[in-house]
């Protein structure tokens, strides 16, 4: 019997030996997709959350910020992407994150920023397969847990060459393969172009999920007709809504009744996990993001009391004031 494309999001998804919920997961971003982060993603719904970019060579040597984002939230299934250039640090990384719990290991050949692909990593990887394939190897070899790799669908146009490293990865041994679907040399200009995806698709028989430009449950079944992928992963659309992969699954509304509280709360827990010092300002790209979705008017001295300042209680109740005043005005 056919289903449709919403009810298939809502279906699990077998990697490896690992068993994910759902089709519609939260992608990793460096600087968002933290633990305070994915624990909300995962509790409205979404199928999997993806860890924050660890620099292999940093977590082995045991720098602090590695070890933070290596930790695992409340989830059914902990994924940790990986990046570097060597492959013994890649290997070495991959095993602590094994150790430390990790039920997945992404390897990171997507990411377009200058400084990761300045340091040949991220989507430069795409640039030389065969060093690539290498450190596929590595990884696959260094632990027993599913290796699952996110790319693009090349560097330029020139070189569309997606399908080729996916089915050599295949053959190395990973379990899934994510497409983000442009070049990196288009960072995240136009639109992805969803069916070039389905190249990908055609070339392995592991799993593909398809990424780009998703934001609603609509979305999600055009990108699955245009690429014939198995899941979805929604990334910039979770800008101040961690609900988004999971109302997109369960195609419903997972928006919380009462934002203050939600919002004030995420804030909070960014306090204990960076300390209040740190928190203060790593929390700062969310509250805005926050206000920018969910607030219709924002006077510009309370937006720069709270995106310039250090006084967390203050910042509690300028937000809290803000919700209350939105709700007035709705109310009249």
């Amino acid at each position: 019997m056919c289903i449709s494309f919403t009810e298939f999001l809502s279906t699990p998804l077998t990697v490896g030996p690992v068993t994910i919920r759902n089709r519609v997961f939260l992608a990793p971003m460096s600087g968002v997709t933290d633990l305070a982060f994915r624990a909300r993603a995962h509790a409205h719904g979404a199928g999997l959350v993806v860890s924050e970019m660890v620099a292999s060579g940093e977590l082995a040597r045991g720098k602090a910020e590695s070890a933070r984002r290596l930790r695992r939230p409340d989830v059914d299934v902990h994924m940790v992407q990986l990046a570097g250039r060597e492959a013994r640090w890649m290997a070495e990384g991959a095993r602590i994150a094994e150790a430390q719990g990790a039920d997945i290991i992404d390897i990171n050949m997507g990411c377009p920023a200058k400084k990761v692909t300045g340091g040949y990593s991220g989507s430069a990887l795409m640039r030389e397969p065969d060093h690539a394939l290498s450190l596929i190897e590595a990884v696959v070899a260094a632990v027993r847990v599913p290796v699952t790799v996110k790319m693009r669908l090349g560097w330029d146009e020139n070189a569309l060459n997606a399908p080729e490293i996916a089915s050599r990865a295949e053959d190395a041994g990973v379990a899934m393969v994510t497409v983000h679907g442009r070049t990196r040399c288009q960072f995240y200009k136009g639109r992805a172009d969803w069916q070039a995806i389905s190249a990908v698709k055609a070339a392995v028989g592991i799993p593909v999920v398809a990424n780009g430009d998703v934001t609603t449950a609509d979305d999600a079944a055009g990108i699955l007709a245009a690429s014939g992928a198995d899941a979805v992963m929604i990334g910039r659309a979770h800008y101040g809504a961690p609900w988004i992969a999971g109302a997109v699954a369960s195609n419903t509304e997972r928006r919380p009744e009462n934002l203050a509280d939600y919002v004030i709360d995420h804030y909070e827990a960014m306090l204990v996990l960076y300390s209040t010092e740190h928190g203060t300002r790593h929390a700062r790209k969310h509250l805005g993001w926050y206000m920018e979705r969910h607030l219709d008017a924002v006077d510009a001295e309370s937006r720069k009391a709270i995106m310039t300042g250090t006084d967390h209680r203050e910042i509690s109740r300028l937000l809290r004031d803000l919700f209350r005043r939105q709700e007035e005005r709705l109310a009249a």
